[in-house]
């Protein structure tokens, strides 16, 4: 696709419309055009290298059957788990299909401004809200797509409210866009059941305006929600397939013209009227690349909404699976993992105490992460230049759970004793020391290697750095009360004129030998800690 036809084909929008926005933005003149050249001209702002925690609420009507994440794919999978709760529950998919259950989302308890304060009580200095997932259902007054929360389930414009509630905490505002991907994400429901009473009776992923007469959804396109109107990719009845196309190759099928100019409408759109600080992408690199140019436009448009005085954009837009090049342009998310040292560029992290989506198996099996698992991650993270990203999975009503609050107050309370280690600091000239560093997981894809590592020890610490002053964070009361930092060896590192234990009354003795520098702690007063904190002056 030529870029310039796209944006010829835009021009038919009105004058005030966001390709109207766009092309005023990336036509001569100062900011960012929509090259990868030009955006590797990115710097990432101080304010979020400084901010290092976010929350996340990836929440939508895929939550309100509250079994999980990619809710409106799988139930077209015929003998899933989720196909089987589906036809249970609802009924089958030719007559109750994804339309349906966002019908149904009504987020009748949701309460923002409670949550939001909740999260920033607990630390978070950024925060994400879901603007559409892969069932391309809007979450915002779009007004380039009729399938959005103003018009069907909860008729509110959700991320409005997010955004006020946000704002009224002082917390910079980001939105996950993952949309892109619904022409093919959604093509099991191009399909009908190979067996039992409704063997070839096909689901309602086919169904057109014309057969919505008389329909609860008549006037409304399902093919504008579900995008099946072609034929589907190679492999397309392997469960698997999909994950080895997500870059558009591999015999997936290739969106068209149309379907990528309706994402650009709509993503830009977002950003003119809610004005995220921070955009997420869950693609390879952006968005429709390398089949269309769009995600190249969206970004430098983002970029020069934020322009400073000086030229500089304070937005910040993640993309995974990045090379050389695309690191320089945006920021990279490593999904569900961490990097293995210190990266030159700063980078972040994105994971969940649960499942992407609302699961209540989850809940009924204890199985979300601990307070001290995402205190630990969060401090490897920022050792290595790194921010994290914690999905807080919210219930289809719009509430989280109790076992959910429990983890995000416990975040907060050591956060609240520990914070100066964490915020506004920047890697050591090492990230850590210990016997867990023989042992980290390589990644996988775009991450996957949270939890493989070894765990933590008493002999394991990370550092980070704000000025003279170096934190060394450890994770376990070692034997004794006598802790041994080898990286603070003398000889190694100046001479350390005084030690303290964060939240602690008193200065800690300590001697900086040849073998490293030896603390003397408190055990009473870190046994219980997720991890203790020193600082080193």
């Amino acid at each position: 696709m030529k870029r310039r036809h796209l944006l010829q084909q835009l021009g038919g929008l009105a004058s005030l419309s966001a390709a109207g926005h766009l092309r005023a933005a990336t036509q001569g003149g100062a900011g960012f055009k929509p090259s990868w050249d030009s955006l590797a001209g990115y710097q990432t702002p101080d304010w979020f290298r400084d901010a290092k925690f976010g929350i996340w609420a990836h929440w939508g009507p895929q939550c309100q059957p509250e079994m999980g994440d990619w809710y409106a794919r799988e139930m077209y999978v015929e003998g899933s788990a989720t196909n089987r709760h589906h036809v249970a529950t609802y009924g089958h998919p030719s007559i109750y299909g994804f339309k349906d259950v966002i019908r149904d989302w009504k987020a009748e308890r949701w309460e923002p401004e409670e949550l939001l304060g909740l999260y920033k009580k607990a630390g978070a200095r950024y925060f994400m809200a879901m603007a559409n997932h892969h069932d391309n259902f809007d979450l915002f007054a779009s007004r380039h797509h009729a399938w959005n929360a103003t018009r069907v389930g909860p008729r509110q414009d959700i991320i409005k409210r997010w955004a006020a509630a946000a704002r009224a905490q002082g917390l910079p505002l980001g939105v996950s866009v993952h949309a892109a991907h619904a022409w093919t994400w959604y093509e099991p429901a191009q399909r009908a059941d190979t067996k039992g009473p409704k063997t070839g009776v096909p689901y309602d992923g086919r169904l057109r305006k014309e057969d919505g007469r008389g329909q609860w959804w008549d006037g409304l396109d399902p093919q504008a929600l579900y995008a099946q109107d072609h034929a589907p990719s190679a492999n397309a009845q392997d469960p698997k397939a999909l994950h080895g196309q997500w870059e558009w190759g591999n015999g997936a099928s290739q969106p068209s013209e149309a379907y990528c100019r309706n994402f650009l409408a709509r993503t830009l759109d977002l950003l003119d009227q809610h004005r995220p600080e921070l955009v997420y992408f869950d693609d390879t690199a952006l968005p429709l690349w390398p089949v269309s140019p769009v995600g190249l436009d969206i970004a430098a448009h983002l970029y020069n909404q934020h322009l400073d005085a000086s030229g500089r954009t304070q937005a910040v837009l993640f993309g995974k699976i990045l090379n050389e090049q695309q690191r320089r342009c945006m920021v990279w998310d490593i999904e569900r993992g961490q990097a293995q040292g210190i990266e030159p560029l700063p980078w972040q992290t994105d994971t969940c105490l649960g499942g992407w989506h609302y699961d209540k198996r989850i809940l009924a099996q204890q199985k979300y992460k601990s307070a001290e698992t995402v205190v630990r991650m969060l401090i490897d993270v920022v050792s290595k230049n790194g921010n994290l990203l914690l999905n807080v999975p919210v219930k289809g009503d719009g509430r989280i759970d109790d076992a959910e609050r429990r983890v995000v107050e416990a975040i907060g309370v050591w956060l609240q004793r520990h914070g100066e280690s964490i915020y506004g600091t920047r890697p050591w000239r090492v990230f850590g020391e210990g016997p867990s560093l023989a042992n980290q997981a390589p990644l996988t894809a775009q991450g996957f290697n949270e939890g493989k590592g070894a765990a933590l020890g008493a002999a394991d610490f990370r550092f980070t750095a704000r000025g003279d002053i170096v934190y060394a964070s450890g994770f376990a009361a070692p034997d004794g009360g006598r802790a041994l930092i080898r990286s603070l060896a003398r000889g190694q590192h100046r001479p350390v004129q005084r030690v303290d234990l964060l939240g602690g009354a008193e200065a800690l003795r300590f001697e900086q030998r040849d073998d490293g520098l030896s603390v003397q702690l408190p055990l009473d007063g870190i046994a219980t800690l997720p991890a203790y904190v020193l600082r080193i002056a």
